[in-house]
């Protein structure tokens, strides 16, 4: 490795734990301006939060977010025709999962064990443990028949251990031309989280 190559990483490393800073204490700021954000909950920096109306959102425990998802806690669409803005709780159950750039409007309640599919409209409530997508969220199947055929999958498709460590260009050929002709999983990430060891930064107690 070289001098500039050390330099590099160094500075690299720096930025991500700076970024990782930021979003603690953006975790910190929510929760002082009133928003509860439970335990365990991974809430990237893209995910936009009402800022007005933090106070009336609340996130509960092993919760995740996508990257790119709004939340809203009011609609202001009609203000300037009746001189009033909608406002409305947001109250997300633990363990649900939002995928990427959903959009989760005010007075709406999600889960517990919810999974909202990526790119979806939750106007309405959702009903716990089952999987929802669409604009707007609907159900599309209970939890269990989404983990069933997920389990029985990985009795038969391709896996792969999680590691934090960069793959080396010889396993990541390995696995394209593992993944050439159907999908895989990766195993041992959220253990790798519970063990404190996991690649995605979670809220400490709230």
């Amino acid at each position: 490795m070289t001098p500039l190559s050390r330099v590099i990483d160094v500075l690299v490393g720096f930025r991500s734990k700076m970024r990782q800073l930021r979003v603690s204490r953006r975790w910190e700021k929510l929760r002082e301006n009133g928003m509860h954000i439970g335990e365990d909950v991974w809430l990237p920096s893209s995910t936009w939060i009402d800022p007005d109306y933090c106070f009336l959102i609340s996130i509960g425990n092993h919760c995740g977010f996508g990257e790119e998802c709004l939340i809203l806690a009011h609609d202001a669409q009609m203000d300037e025709f009746i001189d009033a803005a909608r406002i409305g709780r947001v109250v997300i159950h633990a363990s649900c999962h939002i995928g990427a750039r959903t959009v989760v409007l005010p007075g709406v309640e999600i889960g517990p064990r919810t999974i909202v599919g990526a790119n979806s409209v939750v106007s309405r409530s959702l009903p716990p443990d089952t999987v929802c997508a669409g604009a707007p969220a609907r159900v599309v199947c209970s939890l269990e028949q989404y983990l069933g055929k997920h389990r029985a999958r990985l009795e038969t498709y391709p896996t792969f251990q999680y590691t934090r460590n960069a793959l080396s260009p010889r396993e990541r050929a390995q696995i394209r031309e593992v993944l050439s002709k159907q999908d895989g999983y990766v195993v041992g990430g959220r253990t790798a989280e519970l063990r404190g060891e996991g690649g995605t930064p979670r809220t400490p107690g709230g």
